[in-house]
């Protein structure tokens, strides 16, 4: 079985699932370039604990975690199961790592999940499992977490962290959300700061993002959009990533797309 690598995206909003945009297009080719995996764990920006919590439902639904968009949205249906049997084994891993844990169920998919995922893999026929986030740990938390499931990867896993390079929609909302309006310099500054130090393999750069990297609370008012990241350069077992989308939407967005390997 081929080993598989770990992958962070920017799933944006969830407009990116029928918008055209350079990002959907990203989605919709990356994963011939990928190995085929027996099953996916996403840690998505949208399911946050104070622990990590894994979901256990073999038929997950869905959640439509946003207002005010059109209601193609509403429509669309990813049906992937889920598999017990994989969260099971990431808790047995995370517990060995020393990490509390708790299974949970009646957790659908939210779009952190499903927006990617149903451009990458639209036939839905791959186990997806979600693990919640948690904002109040940090970094250096995520980066220990995905260390400690980079065995899933031997396994046919394909590990993915789903959040957003920048996230700060207080100032989306004062842009008047304009997809092509101008990229700010201070969102670039970020971008291409993480991007070094994710290129160079620098965890411990990014484990301290807030007090090293410029305008980190600009981008990041809040941190559940970057932990994402962390978490998959964790579970890539300490090599470099690679860069392998960059785009920006709204002026404020950085859509990239990280890869480890």
């Amino acid at each position: 079985m081929a080993s598989m690598p770990s992958l962070f995206v920017s799933h944006g909003s969830p407009m990116t699932a029928i918008q055209p945009s350079a990002a959907r297009d990203f989605f919709l080719s990356v994963a011939k370039d990928l190995p085929r995996p027996q099953a996916i764990l996403i840690a998505t920006a949208h399911f946050e604990g104070r622990l990590p919590l894994v979901t256990l439902d073999e038929t997950p639904a869905m959640i439509y975690d946003f207002a005010n968009f059109p209601q193609a949205l509403f429509e669309i249906v990813y049906p992937a199961l889920g598999s017990p049997a994989l969260a099971h084994r990431a808790a047995s891993l995370l517990t060995r790592a020393g990490h509390d844990v708790f299974g949970v169920t009646d957790r659908g998919f939210d779009h952190g999940t499903w927006a990617p995922l149903c451009l990458m893999y639209p036939q839905a026929d791959i186990l997806v499992v979600q693990i919640s986030v948690q904002p109040e740990l940090g970094a250096a938390h995520h980066l220990e977490l995905g260390r400690a499931l980079a065995p899933l990867r031997e396994e046919g896993v394909l590990v993915i962290g789903s959040g957003s390079l920048t996230h700060n929609l207080y100032e989306l909302s004062r842009s008047g959300r304009q997809f092509d309006a101008p990229v700010r310099d201070w969102v670039v500054d970020f971008t291409e700061w993480v991007a070094g130090k994710v290129e160079a393999g620098a965890q411990d750069d990014i484990a301290h993002y807030r007090d090293r990297a410029p305008f980190a609370r600009e981008n990041h008012p809040r941190d559940e959009h970057f932990l994402p990241l962390p978490f998959a350069m964790g579970a890539g077992g300490g090599a470099p990533g690679k860069r392998i989308h960059a785009s920006y939407e709204y002026g404020l967005l950085a859509m990239d797309a990280f890869l480890f390997q």
